[in-house]
Order: structure tokens, then sequence, then C-alpha cells
């Protein structure tokens, strides 16, 4: 335990997903600027390996599904041995066991990123951050006090420099032709994810497009990678499309694209897009809640109707027919909005701006026990 801390982050997943990549990248943000951040996250999970490695002070409770007592109790006293600023919890079940001594002066911060399951977890919080403007507004529909909600956006982690030759070896690697076109897809291979929509999609495209072939890589696990599989293979285009799986360092896999596909059936914001502006690259995405607030299409990505093979396919087609020079603008004016709006140091400010007004507003009435 380090001797004091500004604030308390508490996420009880074992998952390494958008949400808690942005949990690492968050505290990670705050203790190097100066504001020391505890981690308390379950034992063996991903986060804490990722914290880990940069030696991010963390704890570890079970944390564990349902009402753990043991837990919320270790949290109490957690919270009362450090007293910090801020307690910030992640998604249903950090947050359900998320209980601030109503004694202290400490907030409680409640951090969404999709449109969870509110009653019996979140509504004992001070205050609720949704990443996204719609998850802000479902908060205000739920009755949660309006004046209490605020809307701060995720931020990525910085794009790994340029490196050609890392580039060519991993192609080389893939077995993917040195000619190639590549369309990149990252993502767990659940249902909501949409990877059976775009093999629908990319087994309607050409082989070829300007001379070129056309290949698909994508990176990711889950239960659907048997089905997908199977279905690229019954689709008859599983020489052309690489399963690379699970990789906790996917940049060398932007390097090596021409372009991304988000084909999702539902993305509350879309991480993945986010990372692919940082590295520049154009993106061809679904009209999910979270691409629609970040896409303007035509300008920094192209949008399609969701679960619509045929129309993805027609945008995939009509990018990989522009020309370099307007395919660059587009990752161009994705990068640029990366930078202005969701860059380490805007959502840095914007969290350390609301600790601030936090700590004048003082604690909700509804909250703590």
């Amino acid at each position: 335990m380090i001797d004091s801390v500004d604030s308390i982050h508490v996420l009880g997943s074992r998952q390494f997903g958008g949400a808690d990549r942005f949990y690492v990248r968050l505290v990670e943000a705050l203790t190097e600027a100066g504001y020391p951040a505890l981690a308390i996250n379950r034992p063996g999970s991903p986060v804490g390996d990722a914290l880990a490695e940069s030696g991010a002070p963390q704890r570890q409770l079970p944390l564990a599904n349902g009402w753990d007592l043991y837990s919320v109790w270790r949290l109490r006293q957690i919270v009362s041995a450090q007293r910090p600023r801020v307690v910030q919890s992640y998604m249903g079940q950090g947050t359900r066991l998320t209980w601030v001594p109503r004694k202290l002066t400490t907030v409680h911060v409640a951090r969404l990123g999709g449109y969870y399951k509110l009653r019996g977890y979140y509504w004992h919080a001070d205050a609720w951050v949704g990443n996204t403007r719609g998850v802000c507004d479902y908060l205000v529909r739920e009755g949660f006090p309006s004046e209490r909600i605020f809307m701060i956006g995720n931020f990525v982690a910085e794009p790994e420099p340029p490196s050609p030759a890392a580039a060519a070896t991993l192609r080389e690697h893939l077995g993917v032709p040195a000619d190639a076109q590549v369309l990149f897809a990252l993502g767990r291979f659940i249902d909501i994810k949409g990877f059976d929509d775009l093999l629908v999609a990319f087994a309607a495209l050409p082989e070829e497009v300007q001379g070129r072939p056309v290949w698909l890589v994508l990176v990711g696990d889950g239960p659907l990678r048997t089905m997908l599989e199977n279905q690229a293979r019954d689709l008859g285009i599983a020489g052309r499309v690489v399963f690379a799986g699970w990789q906790n360092r996917p940049g060398p896999f932007f390097q090596l694209a021409d372009a991304l596909v988000c084909p999702s059936r539902h993305e509350t914001l879309g991480n993945v897009i986010l990372e692919a502006w940082s590295y520049g690259l154009p993106v061809v995405a679904t009209d999910t809640p979270g691409a629609i607030e970040l896409v303007r299409d035509g300008d920094n990505g192209l949008l399609c109707p969701s679960q619509d093979p045929p129309a993805l396919a027609t945008r995939l087609v009509e990018l990989l027919n522009a020309e370099p020079a307007a395919r660059q603008a587009v990752g161009a004016a994705g990068r640029a909005g990366v930078v202005s709006q969701h860059g380490r140091d805007a959502v840095l400010s914007a969290y350390l701006a609301l600790y601030e007004r936090l700590g004048v507003m003082g604690r909700w009435r509804g909250a703590g026990v």
C-alpha cells in the first residue's frame, strides 16, 4: 500500500476488453501526472498483470459476483484508511460492491461504458460518468440527477512508432502476400461484434481490387471462434482470412492494415475505432450508437447499417477503390479527432477537473451507508 492516494479505482472484471484497458490507462496516467491512484481488482485478472508491468500500485480483492460482503467490508476499510478525494468504480460489479462510509467526504464516482443494468448497481454512487452522450442521456431517462452526470470519453494508448520492417515481418509470418490490401478487425468473438456479418461481406468482395489481392486479418478470440473459422471455410474465403488470435499488443497489426472494419451490432463507444484513428487508419463501421457519435460519414470514416453484409461490402469496395490520398485524408481526419477530443491529456484533464468540481459539490444526499 502506498502512503497516500488521491483516488481509488475499483474494477471487478476478469476480462481485458475496452473498459478494462481504459481502467489501466487512467490509473497509470493519474499516477504519472502526480495524482497517485490505487487500483483494486480481482486476483489473477489481466488488468492486474498489465498494471504490474508499469508498477502502478494495486490491491486484489475477491470482488466476486453477487453480494460479496467480505469485499464490501475490505473496500470500506481501505477507503477509510486512505481517505482519497474520489473512489471511482467501473461497470456493475465493481460499483455494486463499492460503498463509501457516510462519515467520509470521499466522493464515489461510477463510470459507465455501456447501457448497463442500473437497478441494484448504480444508484448509491454520488456521481456518474458516461463515456458517450448516449450513456449520459440513458442515465437521465432512468431518473438519475442530471446535475451529477458527466460525459468524459476514453483515450487510447499512444500508437507504437512506425516500423515498416516489423510490419513486413508480421505480414510474412501471417502468410499475407506483400502486395495485398489488408482489412483488419479486432475484438472478442461474440455475437454483438458482428464478425459473422463481416465474413459474409468479405465473401462478396472481389478477390482483387486495383490489381491487388484483398485479405482480411481478424485479431481476437472468444466462444464463436470455431464457428467463424467454419463459416470462412464454407464461404470459400478461408485462404484469404487470417485468424491471428488474441493479441495484448495489437499495434503491429494496425501498422500492417490498410483499413479497419468495425462490424458490430451494438457498440457503446468503439475503442477500436479510436485506436485505428490513432494510427491514421481509415475506418468502415456499422451505425451503432458509439460509431454514430464518433464517425462523420465520408469525412473521418464510412458508415453503413448494422447487420447488413451487402451494405458493408459496398462501403468496403468504395474504400478499397479510393485513391491513396483520399484514404489518407479520411484517416488523418480521424486522427485529428483523437488528438483533440480523445487524447490522453484531454481526457486526464477532464477527470481531474471533475474531481475538483465534485470536491466542491460534496456528496449526494442519497449516497453511502
